[in-house]
């Protein structure tokens, strides 16, 4: 297979790297609004530097990874539908659940394959967990409860454009809960606050929160963000059900733990998304491929990326109002 990758940032190079580890799979060529960015990765990857137009257009490229600024995605997927490309998208596909509407559009008019990029779902930890569930192994899922927090918060610059925690970082907790509760929300009530950076809030946004969703069975999800964690990168997991609970932990950096006199200690948990989901990333990328492949629809789908943003456009409207928000109506 032949793949084309437009963004050449931190993501970009995260998933060139994962695109190195298949087999019989070529980085045909890398595109970057900047010049320099996109340089440094083809040199390092061997793929050939090409404008976003020309990549778009490109006859020897069959798939196209797209880890640009979202408000670029909507463009460049209407594009590369209407060129017959199969598309990996990073989340989220656009800031706008009706946007999104009109690139599910384009897609199914094109019949091309389309992937979001939730990352999460393809941890292995993760994956055992919701295998389990699905599987029966915990009867009936009662309570789902994910914490997810940063070591530090983003610069100021990042808060302005990213659309607020709920759309920028919870949206990956918001797709986990689909992915383990195995229904849709009905419901959702948001809080937050500018605990971290108070400066934060004069920006529109908080950079503490926490939500609670119900389904229609009466499942519960409960999530809780933070842009401060001063032990490292943490992302937990449990789910409670009729016949037990399953739990998933931090990554540490080693397995090493020592215990004497003052207690028992382990090694630091990893330091953030890069090192804590490298796995995962991996995953994904070769599941994309797979399903290209193998002419099936990739998941999480384009549909799955419009579910997360209306679940975050839902939060974001619940923290503002301070209201539960129904989501049978949106």
């Amino acid at each position: 297979m032949r793949i084309g990758l437009l963004g050449c940032g931190r993501i970009g190079g995260v998933h060139a790297d994962s695109i190195a580890l298949l087999r019989e799979v070529t980085l045909v060529a890398v595109a970057d609004a900047f010049d320099a960015p996109a340089q440094t990765l083809a040199a390092r990857t061997g793929a050939e530097v090409r404008s976003i137009d020309a990549l778009v257009a490109s006859d020897d490229i069959d798939a196209v990874v797209i880890g640009t600024p979202t408000d670029t995605h909507y463009d460049l997927i209407h594009g590369l539908a209407a060129r017959g490309k199969a598309i990996f998208c990073e989340k989220p596909i656009d800031m706008s659940a009706d946007r999104i509407r009109d690139c599910i559009r384009a897609v199914e008019a094109a019949g091309m394959p389309f992937m979001t990029g939730f990352n999460r779902r393809f941890d292995p930890n993760f994956q055992e967990l919701q295998k389990t569930i699905r599987d029966g192994g915990l009867g009936n899922v009662e309570i789902v409860t994910i914490l997810s927090r940063d070591p530090s918060p983003p610069p100021h610059a990042y808060v302005r454009s990213s659309g607020g925690l709920f759309r920028d970082m919870m949206i990956h907790d918001l797709d986990m809960a689909r992915f383990l509760l195995g229904e849709e929300p009905v419901s959702i009530h948001a809080i937050g606050a500018a605990l971290v950076d108070p400066e934060v809030a004069t920006l529109g946004d908080v950079d503490t929160a926490a939500v609670n969703m119900i389904t229609a069975s009466g499942k519960i999800c409960q999530i809780s963000n933070s842009r401060r964690a001063t032990y490292g990168y943490d992302q937990r997991i449990e789910v409670h059900g009729s016949e037990g609970l399953l739990r998933a932990g931090n990554m540490h950096k080693t397995t090493l733990e020592r215990a004497d006199k003052s207690g028992f200690r382990k090694s630091p948990v990893e330091d953030f998304f890069l090192q804590r989901y490298q796995a995962a990333y991996a995953a994904e990328m070769a599941a994309f491929v797979d399903s290209v492949r193998e002419g099936r629809p990739p998941q999480p789908s384009i549909h799955d990326g419009l579910q997360a943003q209306i679940l975050a456009d839902a939060a974001t409207e619940s923290w503002q109002s301070g209201q539960v928000v129904r989501l049978d109506t949106l």
